[in-house]
């Protein structure tokens, strides 16, 4: 199987050198693929009790540890080697002399090749220069790498190549490494968060006959067995609230969304939220909620509530946040005067004028939105609370009782892009019936992205849903934010790219 593998003339000269050598081991009777070396710790374990220990305390004690890695950087000075063990919570270095291993197995051992992963059996000491070091007396080789990792000191500087090979990225960069450690501690917080608060985590489904809970073109899939289309869900809200009829009154799902949009350096078609529903509170709890939220999982990850991203800190801690009603907003922070947006023509020529599309049966509260995305958003650096949404675009929302042009419903934003969005959920089915038929006569106007109707769901309603509030969070732009990632493709293991050619 090398062996063909060696005859193929389109691997270059490095890997052809890696597959002969791999072929002279096999030649020797060295297995380059066990699975019988038993590992008794790791390099974070050790890192984590030794790394104050002087090096005359290591010596006395003498340990003897079993330890397995990648190596990732390898110098030779005839009969002494020195190369860093890559594994679990970082690297280590590592010291092997012809004198402890012996001059076959020493031989043997000069042949590993960076990238290789290998299993050591030593204690510990510190070198001259005081760094810890792992004293080799016994070696063997776990994985043979036929492919070399990047070069040390140039990695992979190719952004595309890092994100279709992050296997390749995650051994040679530190920092990728650190921003999924962040991503596993973010997303562990919230459900910790969440469980303290009384709610129950649950799942729902990915595949939907009617895709709802939010205004997004759906993917489309096929079930052979029923023989009918099903949809790639855009968010699980509609049937969170489901069981919000059926009696759980605090309910949570972290999972993945799917929306058949555009990619950007904030948006992946396949993307992961935290969405959670809470009976007998409101939009304005769900604020509260909110802030102490964000600023407890920021202090548990970072060590603060302050954070970086791009230049700036934000401030998450909790009282520091703006909440501002939505017309306001376009006033104070995008300029417009209530006349011009309040008005219909007015709003639909500074929306043109601004470049943007203008969609024949529009209504206004859609231009006024257009409006926010453009003149307002972008301006939202700190966290802000932007509230009262025009009911026209917020199907699924609670009117405000003053008001029913305006619903109880806000958007987080901060670092000039949204980071949640939330409501006091419209519990009256009469009242949610008509708003889908609104949906409806959109998409039948051409709007993809408009509501379905859905009827189960207004027979649940009809059954009788308490007063709640509910809030979808995009853990991906959470981690971003937590992270100084200045793209979403940054903090997802394996983004949308299109095909290799070639």
């Amino acid at each position: 199987m090398l062996l063909a593998l060696d005859s193929r003339d389109e691997l270059n000269s490095v890997i052809k050198t890696r597959v002969e050598k791999a072929c002279q081991l096999l030649d020797e009777k060295v297995h380059l693929y066990p699975n019988d070396f038993k590992r008794d710790t790791d390099v974070e374990a050790l890192l984590a009790a030794y790394s104050e220990e002087d090096g005359e305390t290591l010596e006395a004690a003498d340990h003897d540890f079993a330890l397995a890695g990648r190596v990732v950087s390898y110098r030779s000075f005839g009969k002494v080697t020195f190369f860093h063990l890559q594994g679990r919570g970082g690297r280590i270095q590592v010291y092997a002399a012809r004198d402890d291993l012996g001059s076959e197995d020493y031989q043997l051992f000069k042949k590993t090749d960076i990238g290789d992963i290998v299993g050591i059996r030593g204690s510990l000491f510190r070198t001259k220069t005081g760094e810890l070091t792992v004293k080799t007396r016994g070696f063997k080789l776990i994985t043979k790498s036929l492919r070399p990792l990047p070069e040390k000191y140039h990695g992979l500087k190719d952004v595309e190549t890092r994100y279709r090979q992050r296997y390749v990225d995650l051994i040679v960069t530190p920092r990728t490494r650190e921003i999924f450690t962040i991503r596993t501690a973010v997303v562990r917080e919230l459900r910790n968060f969440l469980d303290e608060k009384g709610f129950m985590e649950v799942e729902t489904p990915m595949m939907q006959a009617i895709p709802g809970g939010a205004t997004a073109k759906p993917f489309e899939t096929h079930h052979n067995a029923l023989d009918m289309k099903l949809y790639m869900r855009i968010a699980p809200e509609l049937y969170l609230k489901r069981l919000l009829v059926g009696g759980f009154d605090r309910v949570y799902e972290i999972n993945r969304n799917f929306r058949n949009e555009g990619i950007s350096t904030q948006h992946n078609p396949e993307f992961t939220m935290l969405e959670f529903y809470w009976a007998y509170a409101n939009f304005t709890d769900l604020m509260d909620l909110t802030e102490e939220m964000f600023s407890r999982v920021a202090e548990k990850v970072t060590g603060s509530s302050v954070v970086p991203y791009q230049g700036e800190m934000i401030d998450l801690s909790v009282g520091a946040w703006t909440r501002l009603p939505f017309h306001e907003s376009l006033e104070k922070i995008g300029g417009i005067p209530r006349e011009v947006y309040s008005d219909y023509e007015q709003c639909k020529a500074l929306v043109r004028g601004r470049g943007e599309k203008v969609v024949e049966g529009d209504k206004l509260g859609k231009l006024q939105a257009k409006l926010f995305d453009i003149l307002v958003e972008p301006k939202l650096i700190q966290p802000h609370f932007i509230y009262h949404y025009p009911t026209d675009i917020s199907p699924l929302s609670r009117r405000n009782e003053e008001n029913p042009d305006i619903t109880d419903r806000f958007e987080l934003f901060m670092t000039g892009r949204e980071m949640a969005n939330a409501f006091s959920e419209l519990n009256d089915p009469v009242d949610q019936r008509g708003r889908f038929e609104e949906q409806v006569k959109e998409k039948e106007a051409g709007d993809e992205e408009a509501h379905f109707m859905d009827e189960d769901y207004v027979r649940a309603l009809e059954y009788g849903m308490p007063p709640a509030a509910g809030q979808g969070v995009g853990i991906d732009r959470l981690v971003m934010l937590l992270t100084d990632s200045a793209s979403i493709r940054e903090v997802i293991l394996f983004p949308l790219l299109r095909p290799e050619v070639g």
